[in-house]
């Protein structure tokens, strides 16, 4: 399965989840490849800190860039179980070339008008890769969402995203907890680092809504 974590909009913790979700494959034992197209580099550099700790699961990680990237997934899903595409926040080539190949795409997007404002070209963008790639399954998730019971933010974001035909809602929130900086920081994901159950239950879920 090639699944993307794409966007329009940087800072939404794309690589967070793209980075949990790739230790938790591996962690069962799945031969998984994390592909960075992002120029910033965020999930080479947790790969590398990773691969430094022989207790951990390997990832495997490359940077890729540019029109060939298609091709270049068609042939690596060929030797890995699972590929996970880190494709940087904004419309580029190589978003653009993951979601013609991607089994699967999710959209993490803040519960702020910045963020939800980006969804129109999101939505444009789905159906335009859908013309290559009828199959392409799209879902949109709320991020670094408030830890406030009492803020409404997200639920006007989920309302939001129901309104686009093309997109899914997901049922996962990863909300913004110190947890998911401090085990990047390890190479981890916060399952691995532990003690925060809340974001482990959170990343276990996102986890569960791809590849039960």
């Amino acid at each position: 399965m090639i699944l993307a974590i794409a966007g329009e909009k940087g800072g939404t913790g794309k690589t967070t989840a793209a980075v949990n979700l790739a230790a938790t494959l591996a962690a069962t034992g799945r031969d998984t490849l994390l592909v960075d197209t992002d120029p910033q580099g965020s999930a080479s550099y947790w790969a590398q800190i990773r691969a430094e700790n022989n207790a951990l699961a390997r990832v495997g990680c490359v940077q890729k860039f540019g029109k060939g990237l298609t091709a270049e997934l068609r042939d690596l899903s060929g030797r890995y179980d699972e590929i996970i595409v880190d494709a940087g926040g904004r419309d580029s080539v190589e978003m653009r070339a993951a979601l013609v190949i991607a089994h699967t795409v999710f959209f993490p997007v803040q519960a702020s008008q910045f963020d939800l404002w980006t969804l129109e070209r999101v939505s444009e963008l789905v159906e335009t890769a859908r013309g290559f790639n009828p199959g392409l399954d799209a879902k949109v998730f709320i991020s670094r969402a408030s830890t406030n019971a009492t803020n409404q933010d997200t639920q006007a974001a989920k309302n939001l995203v129901a309104e686009f035909q093309s997109l899914t809602l997901a049922k996962v929130v990863l909300r913004e907890r110190v947890a998911f900086r401090r085990s990047a920081g390890d190479g981890m994901s916060v399952i691995e680092l532990g003690g925060d159950e809340k974001a482990e239950f959170e990343v276990r879920q996102l986890f569960k809504e791809i590849y039960a």
